[in-house]
């Protein structure tokens, strides 16, 4: 399996996501039932993404923790991220809900924030070198 030698830049990318993942996963888990009246998304919706969130956001944190990487380590969390951003907008336009302004507020500015993290990490990953083959 291909490695990198993951660039500081790319780490500490992962690590924002980790924490944008865990900051976002426990606000969703825990107060899904105040959100899902302000957003407009069910309740089980809004705590399932959180309860999905986090255990993302532990890997993220090992990963950021990590000079070497497996190289489809960084393109599945890219891929993963890039997926995210799709889902965010296609559950504004698909009508499966019928979010509040401040829920299309919300999660636009997730999304937003999701690309702006993912662009980090191809940047870091794009600094990244190829890690030496132990012989």
């Amino acid at each position: 399996m291909s490695s990198i030698q993951s660039s500081r830049f790319l780490r500490n990318a992962l690590a924002l996501d980790a924490a944008a993942c865990a900051a976002t996963g426990l606000l969703l888990a825990f107060a899904a039932a105040p959100l899902a009246g302000l957003l407009g998304f069910p309740e089980a919706f809004l705590r399932g993404a959180g309860l999905v969130l986090l255990p993302c956001a532990a890997l993220l944190a090992l990963f950021s923790s990590r000079e070497t990487l497996p190289r489809l380590a960084v393109y599945a969390v890219i891929g993963i991220n890039l997926l995210w951003i799709a889902d965010s907008i296609l559950i504004l336009v698909a009508g499966w809900f019928a979010p509040t302004g401040l829920g299309v507020a919300f999660v636009l500015a997730q999304a937003a924030a999701v690309a702006i993290v993912t662009e980090l990490e191809i940047i870091g990953f794009k600094r990244s070198t190829a890690a030496a083959v132990a012989a």
